[in-house]
């Protein structure tokens, strides 16, 4: 019973494990590299924004852009600080939870009495 549950993880493609993510309780370790790929790119847009205010010698850009640095900085480390407390949830749990694969066959057993 093993070999399935193998097959099924070898199976499951990363942008299928970021919509699992979505879709189903828990976050999945895909989901959470894909957030803090976009919490990267975020960070770096925003510290050329931060460059460009800067330059502009416009001190209501800067204050607005520095806000904004606040606030992302802010989010990334309360979903860091909330993930760790949780826990990551592995994609096949997630599978189990939307009833994609069978969860141990008692499901079944229960079923055809």
């Amino acid at each position: 019973m093993a070999a399935p549950e193998s097959n099924n993880r070898e199976d499951v493609s990363s942008a299928k494990a970021v919509l699992l993510g979505a879709l189903a309780p828990g976050v999945n370790g895909p989901t959470w590299n894909t957030l803090k790929s976009a919490f990267v790119l975020l960070g770096l847009s925003l510290a050329v924004m931060l460059g460009l205010a800067i330059s502009s010698s416009d001190s209501s850009l800067v204050l607005h852009v520095g806000f904004l640095v606040l606030i992302t900085a802010t989010l990334f480390l309360l979903l860091s600080w909330f993930l760790a407390e949780t826990g990551l949830v592995s994609v096949e749990h997630q599978m189990r939870d939307l009833n994609l694969v069978p969860n141990d066959g008692s499901e079944m057993n229960n079923k055809s009495k």
